[in-house]
């Protein structure tokens, strides 16, 4: 039987890896790893076959039991957690050590253009190790709209971010679920590979917000601000600074940038299309009302 060992499991890619893997199977057991697993068990109180590994990514005392036994060691970057070889280092040492060969890393798409991100480090330090691996470097998350940029959309009726005019493109993490958990079904298939999951539209937030406006029955805006300003306006609502830089980062490197390529790997691997951002806003239109 393989084991797969998801972190960040109660997160928002999380549990939709989890729902897709959670499937009565002989051949794959899946194991939550959470730093609280009572609260995890109230989460998918909902679903059966699944094992419960205490896990905490700023606390090495956890890694060692809950890497027992695992074949395939689902890793992601806490939003929070900017120092790499600080917290990923012994990490990985520790799966290292207790003899897992493969890894998924949920990585960004265009992360191995920008050496100054974290996913960009995480990538060149599980090859230093020698893992088998598998990078999947999703777009932009639509779910940021219903998440990170929701308080002033509710508040306000606008996003600030410092990301111009540039184009981002967006995905459903729903659709990223789907894809991690065949990705992790048929590893072998694909391993060593860099993968791009990508939606159909490439938008700045402009078009974004006149696209949600128009569905929502909302004005909303859309305000550009250079990125130091963007830095001390999340800092004084209370945001960590590290996180206040991957933040501003993730959204002004994109204007030094060429416009995302859209590629068709979702359809390939699920055989679907994605969903769209009029889809998404539809289906969201509760949260971002709220």
């Amino acid at each position: 039987m393989t084991r797969i060992l998801v972190t960040g499991a109660t997160g928002n890619i999380g549990v939709e890896l989890v729902n897709y893997l959670n499937k009565p199977n002989d051949e794959f057991e899946t194991i939550v790893a959470v730093r609280n697993i009572e609260r995890a068990k109230k989460t998918f109180h909902g679903l059966s076959h699944l094992t419960y590994a205490w896990f905490d990514f700023e606390n090495p005392n956890s890694f060692d039991e809950a890497f027992d036994d695992i074949d395939i060691l689902f890793l992601l970057r806490p939003p929070h957690i900017s120092k790499v070889d600080k917290y990923f280092q012994p990490l990985l040492n520790s799966a290292k050590k207790k003899g897992i060969e493969k890894i998924v890393f949920l990585s960004v798409q265009g992360a191995e253009q920008s050496k100054v991100i974290p996913h960009n480090k995480i990538e060149s330090l599980i090859k230093s190790f020698g893992f088998k691996f598998i990078f999947v470097r999703p777009s932009y998350f639509m779910q940021n709209l219903t998440t990170t940029l929701l308080p002033e959309l509710i508040k306000h009726q606008s996003i600030t971010l410092p990301a111009g005019q540039a184009k981002f493109n967006w995905i459903d993490i729903k659709n990223i679920g789907e894809v991690l958990a065949i990705l992790m079904r048929d590893f072998d298939k694909f391993q060593n590979q860099a993968i791009e999951i990508t939606g159909s539209e490439n938008k700045n937030f402009l078009e974004v917000t006149e696209v949600m406006s128009r569905m929502v029955g909302t004005q909303f805006t859309y305000i550009s601000v250079n990125p130091v300003r963007f830095y001390f306006k999340k800092r004084k609502e209370g945001v960590k600074s590290g996180f206040a830089v991957v933040m501003a980062m993730l959204h002004f490197l994109p204007r030094l940038q060429k416009e995302p390529e859209i590629s068709n790997n979702f359809n390939i691997i699920t055989g679907k299309k994605p969903t769209t951002l009029e889809e998404f806003i539809i289906r969201e239109k509760a949260k971002i009302t709220s």
